[in-house]
């Protein structure tokens, strides 16, 4: 019962932290209103610019944030015990992360969509603007070349997962034309779809012409999947958002509400009559929290300070966020006003998410699951099968069969079979792993098109030339996506530290900048919090509830990362160097010390002096970040 009551005390909480928290940053300090004139209405271009309905840039926002984060985060951080896990999520999401992803943006919105990166140039300074960038190109990277061998994994050890998830692709696109051409509500078309998307996982996984599909794609190379997916992420970062990008993260996210709808529902049934009964016997196993509250002495574990906090990073706060706000949503909202529900509400959904994912991984195992070899584990004996040490609970099939097995334990004691259970939840993290690559491929592009403005030269219409300069072609969007798919593969086709080049190891490169990617990623939200604080400060807005969260989330990521470099056994002294991770940890952490001293040297000037106006909309320059 203490499961339940858990989940239902995190669900009223963000409920009320909603309606009072959100809705005195949205009317007393961001001063929201309905007659200003956003991003998407003043640069309407059909494309990246559209006016959309505050459902379905929810839908978009939601589902890019959430990716496989805050799923994998809180799989491995329970390893420290639920309470610490769940502690970081409640404070986490709403003293922070909500805080960053609604005032990352607003502050875009404010300055016609603009990345957080372009921004900071004018905020504080233009060489922090050109440090900032090259930070989110770095991170960026990584995340393409990392999920492209995420999905895959996935894939592979959830087969009837493919199709479902394949099927939304052309099912997406057919909604999305339609409906621009008609100009109809999405609703209806996106039930259907993923009426139709339910009904690939239940048939799909039985013989037949699906099995065998699935079956097939499942043992494809890793570097078939990493070169087909980024090919895709091209195609998405290019197309205009409402023909593929709005339909299939508006099914993404029916999916997720209704798959967390089950999951409650099967919560709510384990917590008064148990889970599914065990083999033939009626037995049902009760339900109860099987991690212990806290737990240290982990084999191979770090410790729990600051590693807990960059481990559980998209369920309380993300830095990647900051980009999704200021890169893509930011340029769709077409009311000031729908910023608190996309914003601060997406954010309170994800930690929400996340709450539920740490209640499977400590109390649904324990209705059971297979062991080792071969018998049936119950209770603390299934926990501490997944997470006896930091080595058995670390990789990344390990973290997602936690809750993918736990998650589908909830769902076993609706009655369901388990077979449906444990597809639909592995279609979840794939679906959810898939729009975490396109948003990240389009926001890339933003960020290598505000990364070339630097140095390629305007002719007086504002427009590229190249003969004025041979990167011109970044600054197209054909080009700076190309030019991000290709790093992005080059990345990934490099085998780990320590392996062989073999056609099975290609595609697993991204794994040599992995270890340093929670680090990175939280260090984009104490960024992220600095441009927004700038931003105030210079308007006279209260600070106080971003100053704190700030100096949290530099502090944190870089003890972590130095902990990494420095410490005994850590990346410099290990016997197996990778030196592009040390070098690239390195370099972080020099740009993150360049960047914090130039704030603290500005931040005594900035207060009420506004920084430089954006050109007027006309006046041929660009403005909009690509």
């Amino acid at each position: 019962m203490s499961t339940l009551l858990i989940a239902l005390g995190v669900g009223v909480l963000y409920l009320v932290v909603y309606h009072t928290y959100g809705r005195f940053l949205a009317r007393k300090i961001f001063e929201l209103r309905d007659d200003v004139e956003v991003p998407s209405v003043a640069l309407n271009d059909d494309a990246d610019f559209v006016p959309t309905d505050k459902f379905v840039v929810f839908g978009h926002h939601f589902t890019s944030i959430a990716g496989t984060g805050p799923i994998v985060g809180p799989a491995i951080a329970v390893i420290w015990g639920w309470v610490p896990a769940l502690l970081w999520v409640l404070f986490g999401s709403i003293l922070m992360g909500a805080v960053h992803d609604f005032g990352s943006l607003v502050v875009s919105m404010r300055n016609r969509g603009q990345t957080v990166g372009e921004i900071s140039g004018r905020v504080l300074n233009p060489r922090i603007r050109f440090l900032f960038l090259f930070i989110l190109f770095l991170a960026l990277t990584i995340v393409l070349a990392i999920f492209g061998l995420v999905i895959a994994v996935v894939f592979k050890n959830y087969p009837g997962a493919i199709f479902p998830c394949l099927v939304q692709i052309p099912l997406a696109v057919a909604i999305g034309v339609w409906l621009h051409r008609k100009g109809i509500g999405l609703l209806v078309p996106s039930l259907l779809a993923l009426a139709l998307m339910y009904v690939s996982v239940v048939f799909g996984d039985r013989e037949g012409w699906i099995h065998s599909f699935n079956m097939t794609l499942a043992d494809w190379p890793i570097a078939h999947w990493v070169a087909i997916l980024l090919l895709y992420s091209y195609m998405a970062s290019v197309l205009p958002v409402w023909s593929l990008l709005q339909p299939r993260d508006f099914i993404n996210s029916l999916q997720l509400v209704t798959a967390l709808a089950l999951v409650l529902l099967g919560l709510v049934v384990a917590a008064f009559v148990g889970g599914s009964p065990l083999g033939d016997s009626e037995l049902r196993p009760s339900l109860e929290i099987a991690a212990p509250a806290f737990r240290s002495g982990v084999e191979g574990a770090p410790m729990m300070f600051p590693f807990l906090f960059i481990t559980i990073a998209c369920g309380a706060i993300s830095g990647f966020h900051c980009l999704v706000s200021s890169g893509t949503s930011s340029k769709q909202l077409r009311c000031e006003t729908d910023a608190q529900f996309v914003g601060f509400g997406s954010m309170l959904l994800e930690g929400f998410l996340a709450t539920l994912v740490i209640l499977a991984c400590v109390a649904g195992l324990g209705l059971g699951i297979q062991g080792g070899g071969g018998e049936f584990l119950l209770g603390e004996a299934a926990y501490t099968a997944r997470y006896e040490s930091w080595a058995s609970a670390g990789g990344l099939a390990a973290k997602v069969g936690a809750f993918v097995d736990g998650a589908a334990n909830f769902l076993k004691a609706l009655g369901l079979a388990p077979q449906f259970a444990i597809a639909l939840m592995g279609v979840l993290v794939a679906s959810f792993a898939a729009t975490t690559l396109d948003t990240a491929c389009r926001l890339q592009r933003y960020v290598v098109q505000e990364l070339a403005g630097t140095f390629v030269a305007k002719n007086g219409r504002g427009k590229s030339t190249l003969s004025a300069n041979p990167l011109s072609w970044l600054s197209d969007k054909h080009g700076a996506t190309i030019f991000a798919v290709i790093v992005a593969f080059w990345v990934a086709a490099v085998p780990p530290t320590g392996m062989e080049w073999t056609w099975g190891n290609v595609g697993k490169g991204g794994l040599i900048l992995w270890p340093m990617f929670g680090a990175t990623n939280q260090l984009l939200g104490g960024l992220a919090f600095l441009v927004i604080a700038f931003w105030m400060w210079r308007r006279r807005l209260p600070v106080w509830f971003v100053v704190v969260p700030t100096v949290f989330m530099l502090i944190m990521p870089a003890w972590a990362m130095g902990y990494q470099l420095f410490s005994e056994g850590g990346w410099l002294l290990a016997e197996t160097k990778s030196w592009p991770l040390i070098l690239i940890a390195a370099a972080t952490m020099v740009l993150e010390v360049w960047m914090v001293a130039e704030a603290i040297l500005c931040w005594p000037k900035a207060k009420g002096v506004l920084e430089e106006a954006l050109e007027p909309l006309g006046s041929g320059k660009s403005s909009a970040g690509g």
